[in-house]
């Protein structure tokens, strides 16, 4: 009777334990087309990456240390680049890419940053950098 309450317990714990969320990170990555690629890191908790990707050989790239920082890109077209790197809480960034040839790179370090942008045509590159608190940037570019 002993040993069936202690596996019985046991696998109860187990099973509660599984069914306690982690303070889950996100990660949500759509991509049509062919050749592209999506990757990155998050350590913290409630962090938030979403990647869409249409065309061809289009590359994003998001890591999240901290929490409750939120990235979102979008590429459509070819051969774009994207990176964003956030450290600390509640920064957001946002990347969308039109056209080819593109390159973003987005750098959060702090708390409250919030950076976005939009590059249309060919060729358009931006690198944004924000360390502190509430700073924010925009970038929109037309490249031919």
């Amino acid at each position: 009777m002993t040993n069936k309450f202690l596996i019985t317990s046991a696998i109860a714990t187990l099973i509660g334990f599984m069914m306690v969320p982690a303070k889950a990170n996100d990660v949500f990555i759509e991509q049509y087309g062919f050749a592209h690629s999506a990757g990155g890191a998050q350590t913290g908790y409630k962090n938030r990456i979403g990647i869409h990707q249409r065309g061809r050989s289009n590359n994003a790239i998001a890591n999240q240390k901290g929490w409750r920082n939120l990235v979102a890109i979008g590429q459509d077209g070819y051969n774009n680049a994207a990176d964003v790197y956030q450290r600390g809480r509640r920064n957001n960034a946002g990347v969308g890419q039109f056209g080819s040839n593109h390159t973003s790179i987005v750098t959060q370090d702090g708390h409250g940053n919030i950076a976005a942008g939009v590059q249309v045509g060919k060729g358009c590159s931006a690198d944004v950098k924000q360390e502190g608190g509430g700073n924010v940037a925009a970038f929109v570019q037309a490249c031919r």
